[in-house]
């Protein structure tokens, strides 16, 4: 352990000279994408507050033959703005982006009220342009309105009562919480969470193999009195090392970072205080493992530092797929994914973001299986680095 313990601090001093690769790994990753992610979801939540408060300005042509709808779409903080468009150039000018959205109301709306026939309406917009889809859902929902006022009051004015048309009364009971909805909202964390991991080691794994051959200070390495095995052990520990470092930094980003976001104005209250973030870092800690004898494992096949960087970079994908997949398909926490490293951390840490009961059983299962596969991939390690085609 007295040699394991001294490679491992040669590989730690040699990592903390590169001061840029250290800014990279500890700094880009774990601190600046939480702050990113921050700032994404903070201007998402005030343009979607924003959309709701503003009025929404609306081009309508022919306003003198519904005067009444005029009123209403007021009354729901529409701004109605006369058009003097025709009916073609009005088209045009939505495909062209000089106006979002534009209703049309022709000269025959009136008289086809009158008539007791669906009057006709045109709304024209641009479903390709997410601004003025957003505007256009909130007139179509306006028209709804008008449209069930309307026939309200022509079912009233002949006698007929107008709820016959309402013949369920569904009462919908939600039962999701403030914390649980927030992880609809937060769940992506994970992927902040593994890249960080992932990266954190990343440059040290590729400079403590491919980076000492490229060099030529490999086998110098090799030929002191220290065995194989005891190499690969120090340097592996010494990427868990750095690794667990960024993911720290990354899980005391998330806790600040969350603090200054409006969550609570759409309804959101997410479950990550201190308890949370010691509870995530000991949950990935034995991911951290498995990704730094991965690393190790992937760099040691390669013959130079820019290869090593190319396949790493790949690989950092992987452990993101499976919890593409399962967010895509909306999967709850099931015993058989608890055996698939990298998903099974994302699906508890979305149980405790939504402050639901974590299954002890899967806490197990998922920290003993990532476990497990660390040791292995450990172990595999040790055994390649033996081989004498090590030194290229």
């Amino acid at each position: 352990m007295r040699t394991v313990l001294t490679v491992f601090v040669k590989e730690v001093i040699d990592n903390l000279r590169d001061r840029r690769t250290l800014a990279s790994a500890l700094i880009m990753g774990p601190i600046f994408g939480p702050i990113f992610f921050a700032f994404v979801i903070n201007l998402s939540i005030e343009r979607s507050i924003e959309d709701v408060e503003r009025p929404l300005e609306l081009k309508v042509l022919g306003q003198e033959h519904a005067p009444n709808l005029v009123r209403f779409l007021r009354s729901r903080n529409i701004d109605v703005v006369d058009g003097t468009l025709s009916r073609d150039a009005a088209i045009e000018a939505v495909k062209t982006g000089a106006h979002d959205i534009v209703l049309i109301i022709p000269d025959t709306f009136g008289q086809q009220l009158a008539d007791t026939v669906p009057a006709k309406l045109e709304l024209v917009s641009d479903q390709a342009n997410t601004d003025a889809d957003r505007e256009a859902r909130r007139v179509r929902n306006a028209l709804a309105a008008y449209n069930q006022q309307l026939a309200t009051i022509r079912l009233s004015a002949r006698g007929v009562n107008p709820l016959l048309l309402m013949p369920l009364n569904i009462d919908e009971i939600d039962v999701s919480t403030a914390s649980g909805r927030s992880a609809m909202l937060l769940g992506m964390m994970s992927y902040f969470f593994v890249f960080a991991t992932l990266m954190g080691g990343m440059y040290l794994a590729i400079d403590a193999t491919a980076g000492e051959r490229e060099r030529g200070s490999l086998e110098p390495l090799l030929s002191l009195p220290v065995t194989r095995d005891q190499l690969i052990f120090g340097k592996i520990a010494a990427t868990c090392l750095f690794m667990a470092l960024s993911l720290t930094l990354s899980l005391l980003s998330f806790y600040v970072v969350l603090k200054f976001l409006p969550l609570q104005q759409i309804g959101m209250t997410p479950n990550f205080g201190p308890g949370v973030v010691l509870a995530s870092l000991l949950l990935f800690t034995p991911f951290i493992l498995l990704g730094a004898a991965l690393m190790t494992l992937v760099a040691s096949f390669t013959k130079s530092y820019r290869e090593a960087q190319t396949w790493l970079s790949v690989l950092l994908i992987a452990p993101t797929m499976p919890i593409l997949i399962v967010s895509i398909l909306t999967l709850r926490p099931k015993l058989e994914f608890m055996f698939i490293p990298s998903l099974s951390q994302h699906l508890l840490l979305v149980d405790m973001v939504k402050n639901e009961p974590v299954n002890n059983l899967h806490v197990a299962i998922s920290v003993l299986s990532t476990f497990v596969f660390g040791i292995l991939l450990t172990w595999i390690c040790a055994r390649l680095y033996r081989r004498e085609g090590l030194l290229g």
